[in-house]
């Protein structure tokens, strides 16, 4: 059975869609069978980490919410946009984006849905597509949608920077997400500055929040520069976020 992850932040502006869509792309060269979720309907943005379109999508997860099509409808696979030889020896890589068209968000948000489709939706995307990994690439802050894709997960990603008001929401919702009883809660530090001592810094947060640092991603003028113009790891594969990434992978294997 393919393992549900949810990865969030408090607030917007921690590298939360990039972190995730770089884990799900790592993960699917290693060989698994991965598929990412976007949730955040309200700001949808994963998709162009895979230079995908709003005119490349018949059906998202807003059609699947108002019952008008299978989850399974909203499946793209996004393996070829990897920049792979032979794709054949690798593993694959599906996308449920959320819709970037306006009038379908703006829907969706003053109609409302029923957020029990959600879970209903993960765990068949699951099973038809059989997948080692379904990451949920949630919205920031605190939701109903959150809050359930969080309760339902096998493990929640926490990504923070280490700033105040980063420390201070995070630990709301680690509050929550312990009376929600998620088996499964590590941390990512995103954004750190690189003078800063990372061991010390790890051994602070883990002390602080009662939960193990998976890694610590350093600020980046590079990162910065790529934006939302693709995959990191893939472009600039000898760089130290890369190498941090590759080994948040190697235990996000263990979760």
């Amino acid at each position: 059975m393919g393992k549900l992850i949810a990865i969030h932040s408090f607030r917007g502006g921690t590298g939360k869609s990039n972190i995730t869509g770089n884990i799900a792309a790592l993960l699917a060269l290693d060989g698994y069978r991965v598929g990412i979720v976007d949730t955040d309907i309200q700001s949808p943005g994963i998709h162009a980490l895979f230079n995908f379109s709003a005119d490349q999508i018949r059906f998202s997860l807003n059609e699947y919410l108002l019952g008008q099509c299978g989850i399974s409808d909203a499946a793209y696979e996004v393996t070829d946009r990897l920049p792979l030889q032979d794709i054949s020896h690798h593993g694959h890589l599906f996308l449920i984006p959320a819709s970037m068209k306006t009038g379908d968000i703006t829907r969706i948000l003053q109609e409302g849905y029923d957020v029990g489709r959600l879970n209903i939706g993960f765990q068949e995307l699951i099973q038809k597509m059989k997948l080692d990994f379904l990451i949920i690439d949630t919205h920031p802050g605190i939701s109903e949608e959150t809050l359930l894709s969080a309760a339902v997960s096998d493990a929640l990603i926490l990504i923070l920077r280490p700033d105040r008001q980063d420390y201070q929401g995070t630990a709301i919702m680690m509050e929550l997400a312990k009376q929600l009883r998620i088996p499964n809660i590590q941390l990512i530090i995103n954004k750190a500055l690189n003078h800063k001592d990372f061991t010390t810094l790890k051994q602070r947060v883990e002390l602080t929040y009662g939960a193990p640092v998976l890694g610590i991603i350093p600020l980046s003028d590079d990162v910065a520069a790529l934006g939302s113009g693709g995959l990191f790891c893939l472009s600039h594969q000898q760089h130290e976020m890369t190498r941090v990434l590759k080994n948040i992978v190697a235990e996000f294997k263990e979760l």
